[in-house]
């Protein structure tokens, strides 16, 4: 069926107009929402560094990748079917639109609760693995933890309606549901946190509250104001088709996702075994880290919806029109924000901590990687456009090889002959080896003839 007058004025159409402007303009709503969503994330630090203590801002940054892990578990499908809904909508058909949107929603609420329970059960087997301190940090971390796992639906549920939004061309909506989100977030950690006293407890329930108010609202309003698709979490489609393209996409993001967070645990493993102070000012960077990144990320999620809908129309021209124009486009933000945030680095160290072995750790991070942040946006643009192609498996290779082969390794290394500041080098090491790698593919043009609306009408 032919999806033609029905697309809300909301939509972005990016298989017509300049580039430059389409990916500008789709961004901008992205960029904000990013903007949001790190606001309460950084909230959770900044209350937890300077309310709570050193301990418990540890314990907050520490589960971070093993939540991740096992999220990417589910995710897989989430992330294949964002690919499928933009090319289905740059084919304009919107049976199979509606069709994947049903298929995902069901795959999630059958899977939701066996993930939180795998993640409950072996919170603490994981933490310890990655050699939390048994002074207080490794208990405020399991606390944390399972309240965030009994609420994972939350999360969950959010990213897959932005992903839905985000396959339509509406990089708007989900405006709405970020800034609920934040609101909540804000009113609650305060609240619970500095009202009640109920420490980590108080943030992670604070967080879990405010994801399922955003999630549900989300829910409501894709039903209201898009009457092609319809979201139902009662009633249950699932095309076995659908979903074994989903998962033909999206296991390998998914892989890349859990061998990611696995890497990301590697590494945090040899930054606890540092103490406390070097890991909370780990983790406080880190925050920062995200937030300057996030213009470059509402770029790169921007040029996948783009590829997707041009790659959907069989228009190879303008995906690599838009190729180049996101590569400028990112490229430039990276250098700029570079040059923006590298002196203020001791200043916003101090949002998170007053202590000066803190804050000396978070600076030697941010000083070592912002100069490497360009290598970032290409690595991140190009695996980009050849998801938005339906190639996964060479994202997934090129991330492999630059964390396992490169980053990992050199970290080790470092830390070893340099000292352990000297760690966040392999940062870059591991960004110039993925780039090459994508790159490389990416001007092969081995990426053509992936359309998932063909492939989807062979099998």
């Amino acid at each position: 069926m032919a999806l033609t007058n029905r697309i809300r004025p909301g939509s972005t159409d990016m298989t017509t107009g300049n580039p430059y402007k389409l990916i500008i303009l789709f961004s901008i709503p992205l960029l904000i929402g990013n903007v949001f969503q790190q606001l309460y994330n950084m909230l959770d630090s900044i209350v937890v560094g300077n309310f709570i203590g050193e301990k418990a801002l540890a314990a907050v940054g520490t589960g971070f990748p093993i939540i991740f892990m096992l999220s990417s578990l589910f995710t897989v499908i989430g992330s294949g079917a964002t690919v499928m809904i933009a090319q289905f909508y740059g084919a304009r058909d919107i049976e199979k639109v509606n069709q994947t949107v049903g298929t995902i929603y069901s795959a999630m609420l059958v899977g939701i609760v066996p993930l939180s329970l795998l993640g409950i059960v072996t919170t603490r087997p994981l933490l310890k693995l990655i050699q939390v301190p048994d002074d207080g940090t490794l208990d405020m971390a399991v606390l944390y933890m399972i309240v965030i796992y009994v609420g994972l639906i939350g999360s969950i549920g959010f990213n897959i309606n932005y992903g839905i939004l985000q396959g339509l061309g509406d990089s708007r909506s989900s405006l709405i549901f970020l800034l609920i989100a934040t609101i909540v977030n804000i009113v609650l950690d305060l609240l619970f946190t500095l009202a009640f006293r109920w420490g980590v407890f108080g943030v992670a329930l604070a967080t879990i509250i405010a994801q399922l108010c955003s999630w549900l609202f989300g829910v409501w309003y894709i039903n209201k104001h898009y009457d092609f698709v319809h979201i139902s979490l009662r009633r249950f489609f699932f095309d076995k088709k659908l979903f074994r393209e989903a998962m033909r996409l999206g296991i390998p993001a998914g892989i890349q996702q859990a061998l990611f967070s696995v890497g990301m645990m590697l590494m945090q493993s040899l930054v606890n075994g540092y103490g406390s102070a070097f890991m909370a000012g780990f983790n406080g960077a880190n925050k920062l880290d995200t937030f300057a990144f996030m213009p470059i990320q509402s770029f790169t999620t921007a040029m996948t919806t783009y590829t997707g809908q041009n790659i959907g129309a069989c228009d190879l021209k303008r995906v690599k029109d838009g190729t180049r124009s996101g590569l400028v486009i990112c490229v430039g933000f990276a250098v700029v924000i570079s040059i923006i945030l590298f002196p203020l680095s001791p200043v916003m160290m101090r949002l998170f901590s007053s202590s000066q072995e803190v804050i000396d750790a978070g600076v030697a991070y941010l000083h070592t990687v912002l100069p490497f942040y360009f290598l970032l946006a290409i690595v991140f643009m190009y695996n980009s456009i050849l998801r938005g192609t339906g190639e996964m498996m060479v994202p997934m290779i090129s991330s492999f090889l630059a964390l396992w082969l490169a980053r990992l390794p050199a970290a080790y290394l470092l830390a070893y002959f340099f000292g352990k500041e000297a760690i966040f080098y392999s940062y870059g090491i591991g960004w110039l080896i993925g780039g090459i790698i994508s790159a490389c593919y990416y001007y092969s043009g081995r990426w053509k003839g992936k359309s998932v609306v063909r492939h989807t009408e062979k099998t």
